[in-house]
Order: C-alpha cells, then sequence, then structure tokens
C-alpha cells in the first residue's frame, strides 16, 4: 500500500498519511485477527499471570479463531497491575525494556507499565498519527503542556511531536504564568494539554490583559480527561483555535490509542491495526455491546511487546461507531465519564460531564464548577451541591436567574435535584493538569 495525502493542506503543507490508515475494515479485521491470534499466544506463553487466567477460565490461544473469540478471554483490570507490581505482567526480560512509566498511585500501589524499543517507536508513531489528523504538520512548533515524568502524557506526546517532524517547545504542566510567557515569545502553532488546563490558561491571559484570540495559536489538541462538545466550542472561541480530541491510557500504551480529525470532529478514530476495542455492559461483563451502544470500553493491544494487554478494562463509558475521516478505523463516541467518577444520587447515575454539558449552554455561566456530595445529619439521603461561577459582568439577578435554570435543567435532563451555589469569579480551584471535579464530603457528615 503507498502513503496517500487526503487531509487538507495548509502552510506547512499536505498531510501524508501511513499506509495503515487508508486500509478497508476487511483489511483491518484480517489484521487484527493475525495479530490478535499472535498476541494471545505471546502472552500465554511469556505472561505468568495470563497463563493462570486463561487455565482458570478453560481458554487457550487456539481457541482464537475469530475474532467474535475474543470475548472467551478473561478481562485485564488495573487491580491485576497492582497486584503484580511492579515487573510481573511484563512479557520481556528487563534489559530489553527501554522505558518505564507508572501511575500516580494515589491510591495505592502505582500500575506499571514497561516499553522496549519497537513499543517506543508504534507509540510515537501513533501518536504522530493523531497529531497529524488534528491539524498539526512537520515544521509546526508545539507546545507540550503534558506533565513530564512517571504520566505518560508529557514524554508520550513529545516523542509524537518529533516523530511527526515537528518542533516541540517541553514546558510541561504548571507555572500557568511561565505558560503564557513562552507562548507569547516562541509563537507557537499549536499546544497540547488537557482541555481545562487550557481553559486555566485562557482565563489567566485575560486577566492579564492578553487576548488569546491573537496568540500564535492556531490548533490545541486536548485529552486525559473526558470533555464535551459544549467545552470545544467554549475553547475555540475564547482562543480562536480548532480543538481536537486525543485518547490513551498508560495501561493501553498511553496518548495516541486514538485521534480526532481536525475536518470533521466527530470523535476519535482508533488505531486498529494497533488495538482492538470493545464495549462491554460495566454491570454485565458477559454482555458485548454492538456497535452505537454505550458501555464500557475494553482494549487488547495488538502489537506491544514488553507489557501486552488482553481485554483490558478503562472505565471509560464510550461508544463504536463507523469510521469517517479513517473509514476503516472505528470512531469512539466522546467519553460521557467514567465508571468510578458516577454519582449515584437518590438512585440516579450522573456523570461531571452532564453538568458541564448543561451549564455551557447558559450563558451566563462558566465552565468552572465542582460537584460536592454530602449526607445532611439526621438524613438518610445524598444530597448533592453544584459550586459554579458565573461569567465576568453578569449581575445579582442574572446569576439568580441562571442558577434557577440549571437546577430546572439538571432536573429534567438527568432526573435528580441538587441545589445550585453560584460563587464568585475567580474562587473554584483551577487546572494544573486533570481537574478535580468531584468532593465528597458525605464521611465527615
Amino acid at each position: 500500500m503507498t502513503q496517500t495525502a487526503s487531509a487538507p493542506e495548509t502552510s506547512f503543507g499536505p498531510a501524508v498519511l501511513d499506509a495503515e490508515e487508508t486500509m478497508s475494515r476487511d483489511e483491518i479485521e484480517a489484521l487484527q485477527l493475525t495479530r490478535l491470534q499472535e498476541t494471545v499466544k505471546y502472552a500465554y506463553e511469556r505472561v505468568p499471570h495470563y497463563t493462570r487466567k486463561f487455565d482458570d477460565a478453560g481458554v487457550r490461544p487456539e481457541d482464537l479463531k475469530e475474532l467474535d473469540d475474543l470475548g472467551k478471554f478473561p478481562y485485564t483490570t488495573k487491580e491485576d497491575l497492582r497486584e503484580e507490581y511492579p515487573f510481573s505482567m511484563f512479557a520481556v526480560p528487563m534489559n530489553q525494556v527501554t522505558r518505564i512509566h507508572a501511575s500516580s498511585g494515589t491510591t495505592g500501589r502505582p500500575t506499571v507499565v514497561g516499553y522496549t524499543k519497537q513499543d517506543l517507536d508504534n507509540w510515537a508513531t501513533l501518536v504522530a498519527r493523531c497529531l497529524r489528523a488534528s491539524g498539526l504538520r512537520p515544521g509546526m512548533k508545539v507546545h507540550n503542556a503534558y506533565g513530564y515524568g512517571l504520566f505518560t502524557g508529557g514524554l508520550g506526546a513529545h516523542s509524537g511531536i518529533e516523530k511527526l517532524g515537528a518542533t516541540v517547545i517541553p514546558m510541561s504542566g504548571g507555572q500557568t504564568e511561565k505558560q503564557i510567557q513562552l507562548i507569547g515569545d516562541f509563537a507557537p502553532d499549536a499546544i497540547l494539554c488537557t482541555p481545562t488546563y487550557l481553559l486555566t490558561i485562557g482565563d489567566a491571559m485575560i486577566h492579564k490583559g492578553i487576548d488569546p484570540r491573537k496568540t500564535s495559536l492556531k490548533y490545541a489538541v486536548l485529552g486525559a480527561e473526558p470533555w464535551t462538545n459544549e467545552m470545544r466550542a467554549e475553547l475555540e472561541e475564547m482562543f480562536d483555535i480548532k480543538a481536537s480530541d486525543i485518547y490513551g491510557l498508560s495501561e493501553v500504551m498511553g496518548p495516541g490509542v486514538a485521534g480526532e480529525s481536525v475536518e470533521t470532529q466527530d470523535g476519535s478514530h482508533i488505531w486498529e491495526d494497533h488495538f482492538r476495542p470493545e464495549i462491554v455492559d460495566p454491570f454485565d461483563l458477559a454482555k458485548t455491546k454492538s456497535d452505537g451502544e454505550t458501555g464500557e470500553l475494553v482494549f487488547t493491544s495488538l502489537t506491544k511487546q514488553a507489557l501486552p494487554i488482553i481485554r483490558y478494562r478503562t472505565k471509560d463509558l464510550s461508544t463504536l461507531l463507523p469510521g469517517t475521516a479513517r473509514p476503516g478505523h472505528r470512531r469512539m463516541g466522546r467519553i460521557s465519564g467514567r465508571t468510578d467518577d458516577m454519582i449515584i444520587l437518590r438512585g440516579v447515575n450522573m456523570f461531571p460531564s452532564q453538568i458541564e454539558e448543561i451549564a455551557l449552554r447558559i450563558p451566563e455561566l462558566s465552565p468552572h464548577f465542582q460537584l460536592v456530595l454530602t449526607r445532611p445529619a439526621g438524613q438518610r439521603m445524598d444530597s448533592l451541591t453544584v459550586k459554579i461561577e458565573p461569567r465576568d459582568g453578569t449581575t445579582p439577578e442574572q446569576r439568580q436567574a441562571a442558577a434557577a435554570n440549571l437546577k430546572h435543567a439538571i432536573k429534567v435532563n438527568v432526573g435528580s435535584s441538587c441545589a445550585i451555589e453560584v460563587v464568585e469569579p475567580g474562587s473554584l480551584e483551577r487546572s494544573n493538569g486533570k481537574l478535580r471535579r468531584i468532593f465528597d464530603l458525605r464521611e465527615q457528615h
């Protein structure tokens, strides 16, 4: 297969796609089956955890004769990786591991992931694909504000920028004043960070009297947390940019598992020559969902050497949809939430992204909000308070009306009642990377 150029041209030239990006659906699925059979056998023979799990489940690698047979195999969870801490999930000896990353481990043992030299090259290639799909081109200057270190975001994005042939500005996260200075001084064409941190940078610019629309930025590639189309519209208007999604998680690879096309902005295409996605019912794991149905995303790696991963439960809720800009590769619907971020309030399930979507449709309200869960003394039912900042310049009467509108919209669209507290502009915590939205104070009552 030859490389083709199909994305729009910029002043930096056309996009030259990888041959695998242009494969048909039939070609992709044929490749997936071959690589899946190899990966399942490889994991079974090299990782004792998988040997035990497959044997306990009564399945063997040779049972995988077609793609649907993947459903016979057991899931892998974050808890599995923690139990095998630090390196027992690796399929290669340590002298073949070129790099190690790990989660923060703030809620227990961190999950540790490893990469061979080939793994790192594949990773950089897939991040470069995502960036190219999102409008970036060789020769552009790219401001990378994802965190560097054990977190996969910073270094994963860094390698992809270099692989693309662009110039990387390795700023990392935090130091918002420094971010603003370098964006002004270095004139980058694009920025990579979380959506809430780009919002923080924009707010800080406005506070300093700088118009974010007047910067050199033309593109933003945003990920590492769920965000809505309403947030996209907010950021695109604030900066006069095109903002696209990038998806990944360290246990599967890191950023670059899927990326959104700037032409369509209709969800991230999963690079299915390297990953086989599934959607399952998080409440009945025996049920696999059909394309178009919402459930929990599950990934199986097809090319990883150091850490092959079989049916990894991501806890991200999404759908699988037909490909558009890359027709052979299915798209992910926008992440509606995570199963571990789900709030169950009086029997109703809700997610922070639902509140964001509703709030940003009310002109007087800003994207800055927190969800505070309490159980008042003497009451058996939980209570939710939405603390949210108004837009600058709104009057007390407008704020009161906006609060009433938000309360009504949440009741109608989500199905549960909550209290609304409109707080002073600038009073809520700002993002320095991933933003904490939920504050659970129920144990204090």
